[in-house]
C-alpha cells in the first residue's frame, strides 16, 4: 500500500512539474497576478493539480503580486458561514502551496449568492490573505512607474435572473445595482492609470449554454459605461472554459477565464479570438508599454495570450 501510495505521489509531482515548459523569461520585470475563478471542488476535477500548478509557477519564475478571484469559489451552495467546513476543503488545504501565500481579492460569483454572501465578505477577517473589503471596490497598483487599476464589482445583481429568484439567491434583490453602475462610472472617471481592468464574475460577451437573459443584462447595464471609459479588459468566469472575445465597435477585450477544476465545452461565435474546453488560469503581467493576459491549461502550457500595447 504504500509503495502504492509513494507512486501516485511520483506521478503527481510529474504533472505538476511540466510546468517548466513555459518560458518565465516573459516574466521578468513585469508586474504580474494570477485569475483563478470557479474553484471550489474540494480538490477533485483538477483542482488541487491546477493549485499545486499555480505554485510551482510562482516559484519557477511568475512571481505573482495576488490572485484575482473572480467568484465561484465555493459549489454548490456558497458557504453557512466564516467557519464552513468548506474554507478548509475548497481554498485553505488546495491553495496550500508557500507561493500563494500573497493577498487574495475575491468577488462573489453567483454559488455565493446561494449562501451567506456577508460571510464571504467577513472571512477577510479570519484568513490573512483573504481580502475582500467590499462587494465592489477598486485599488491601484504601481510598480516601476507603471499604475494599474483594477475594478471588482458584483454582477449577480445586475442580471434579472437572479433578482427574480428570491429563494435561491436571496441577496441578489437586496443590492441596489443602480447606485454601484453610478460607482463603477465614476471610479472610471477619474481613472487616470496606465491600464484598468474590470473583473466581474459574469460575462457580457460569450458562447454558453446558460440563459441569455444574464448576457444581455449585462450588455445593456455595464457595458456601456466600459466602452464609455474604454477599459482595456473585462476579466469573469462563470463558463468554465477560455474565451476571449472582440465585438464591432468595442475597443475593449473581454476575457472569459477558464475554471480552476471542472471545465466545459466551447464553441466559437461571432467575435471570439480564442476558446479553449481546458482548466487551468490565466497571468496578467504588465509593465508601462504592454498588458498581456496568458491562458494557462493544467500542464503549464500557454495556450493564447492577449496583448495590449501603448
Amino acid at each position: 500500500m504504500k509503495k502504492i501510495f509513494f507512486l501516485l505521489f511520483v506521478a503527481l509531482l510529474g504533472n505538476w512539474a511540466s510546468a517548466q515548459i513555459t518560458d518565465y523569461s516573459v516574466f521578468d520585470k513585469k508586474f504580474n497576478f494570477y485569475v483563478a475563478n470557479d474553484l471550489g471542488r474540494n480538490g477533485y476535477y483538477d483542482q488541487k493539480p491546477i493549485a499545486e500548478l499555480m505554485g510551482v509557477m510562482a516559484e519557477n519564475g511568475t512571481d505573482p503580486e495576488f490572485v484575482l478571484a473572480t467568484g465561484d469559489v465555493h459549489h454548490f451552495e456558497g458557504v453557512r458561514s466564516v467557519n464552513d467546513p468548506l474554507w478548509m476543503t475548497n481554498y485553505e488545504l488546495i491553495y496550500s502551496h508557500p507561493e500563494l501565500m500573497i493577498d487574495w481579492f475575491p468577488l462573489l460569483g453567483n454559488h455565493e449568492y446561494r449562501g451567506n454572501t456577508q460571510a464571504v465578505l467577513d472571512y477577510s477577517n479570519i484568513s490573512r490573505r483573504w481580502t475582500m473589503p467590499a462587494r465592489y471596490y477598486t485599488k491601484v497598483f504601481e510598480d516601476k512607474g507603471m499604475t494599474i487599476r483594477v475594478v471588482w464589482v458584483d454582477t449577480a445583481p445586475m442580471i434579472d435572473k437572479y433578482r427574480n429568484e428570491k429563494e435561491t439567491y436571496p441577496d441578489a434583490c437586496q443590492q441596489d445595482y443602480k447606485q454601484q453602475l453610478a460607482w463603477i462610472d465614476s471610479v472610471l472617471t477619474a481613472a487616470k492609470e496606465d491600464w484598468v481592468i474590470v473583473a466581474g464574475h459574469h460575462p457580457i460577451y460569450a458562447e454558453t449554454p446558460k440563459d441569455g437573459s444574464e448576457r444581455r443584462d449585462m450588455q445593456s447595464r455595464l457595458d456601456p459605461i466600459l466602452r464609455r471609459h474604454n477599459v482595456d479588459m473585462y476579466i469573469c468566469g462563470h463558463i468554465h472554459n477560455f474565451q476571449h472575445v472582440r465585438v464591432p465597435g468595442s475597443n475593449i477585450d473581454y476575457i472569459t477565464n477558464t475554471s480552476g477544476s471542472l471545465s466545459r465545452k466551447v464553441n466559437p461565435i461571432e467575435g471570439t479570438v480564442f476558446c479553449s474546453p481546458e482548466p487551468g488560469f490565466s497571468i496578467v503581467s504588465a509593465d508601462k508599454k504592454k498588458l498581456e493576459l496568458r491562458m494557462i491549461d493544467k500542464q503549464g502550457n500557454v495556450l493564447h495570450t492577449v496583448t495590449r500595447s501603448k
